[in-house]
């Protein structure tokens, strides 16, 4: 039981992680430029998932180590469980989604384009 416990915790560090990473890791790639290869993909795929209110496949997961350790699971997404209680009032909608998605594209056209000015120079 502690073992799956210890493994949901890890998902969940894990998704935070993944989360910051497609917000910020845009400005990882003024110092480290090939960071940009492995940045993308991360931005496409954290952008469709919210755009589309499908659920990133890193919360079934924690749910199911959750369920094995013995401890209850959350409905929704990482983003509505842990996240939006921070942000915004319960309630997770759509256009709450789209939002943080379009946060997401601007933080990071704001790196990309600050990138470009740099190695344009």
């Amino acid at each position: 039981m502690l073992l799956y416990q210890i493994l949901a915790d890890a998902v969940l560090l894990l998704h935070l992680a993944f989360i910051i990473y497609v917000v910020s890791g845009g400005f990882l790639a003024l110092k480290w430029p090939k960071t940009l290869y492995a940045h993308v993909p991360t931005v496409l795929w954290g952008v469709y998932i919210e755009f589309s209110g499908k659920v990133c496949p890193l919360t079934p997961l924690e749910n199911w180590l959750r369920r094995k350790a013995g401890e209850g699971v959350y409905q929704g997404d990482f983003v509505q469980h842990y996240l939006l209680p921070l942000i915004y009032p319960p309630g997770l909608t759509q256009q709450h989604q789209l939002v943080l998605g379009t946060i997401v594209i601007a933080i990071n056209t704001i790196a990309y384009t600050w990138l470009i000015i740099k190695y344009r120079k």
